[in-house]
């Protein structure tokens, strides 16, 4: 098996980057470029929109009763993270790539428990899509390519209403 990641532009100029593992590589290109194609989008050349995006760290830590934002703010900083943002259901603990591990593991041994922890590509700027016809042909080409068996992530800079996210 061996990771490609192939990088394109949705119908909008919707910026995406398709990372996969497979064990076929001429039949991987033929299924991303014919997704692309069929939903008017268009493929790139490796770099041509991966600039668009920052490779994180993101670990989120669940808001459960007895936190204290203080402290986990301050857990998370001497651990080693740029940032952390708090939203009503989580602290979002945002590392550099490289700082990444040692972030998750400093705030395991201080005790917390994560919904999650990757490693996302995170867009820079966001495309919002207002056209109901593009916004369907964006959303077509996300959902096929998150159908595709070969596809682990699928990273893009579109702002899509929450109904396109109940799906994952």
């Amino acid at each position: 098996y061996e990771e490609i990641t192939y990088e394109g532009y949705a119908p909008g100029g919707v910026a995406v980057i398709v990372e996969l593992v497979t064990d076929n590589r001429n039949r991987t290109a033929s299924d991303v470029r014919h997704i692309f194609d069929k939903n008017g989008g268009t493929l790139g050349t490796t770099g041509s929109v991966s600039y668009l995006f920052d490779l994180k760290g993101l670990i989120l830590i669940e808001q459960a009763p007895g936190l204290v934002e203080d402290e986990v703010l301050m857990h998370a900083l001497e651990a080693g993270a740029e940032d952390v943002e708090v939203t009503e259901e989580a602290f979002e603990v945002y590392t550099a790539p490289g700082d990444f591990s040692a972030v998750r593991e400093g705030l395991e041994q201080a005790g917390y428990t994560f919904l999650s922890a990757e490693r996302p590509r995170i867009p820079q700027t966001t495309v919002e899509v207002t056209d109901e016809e593009t916004l369907q042909k964006v959303q077509k080409l996300l959902e096929m390519l998150d159908d595709n068996d070969d596809v682990m992530n699928v990273f893009h800079n579109a702002e899509l209403p929450d109904e396109a996210d109940e799906d994952e």
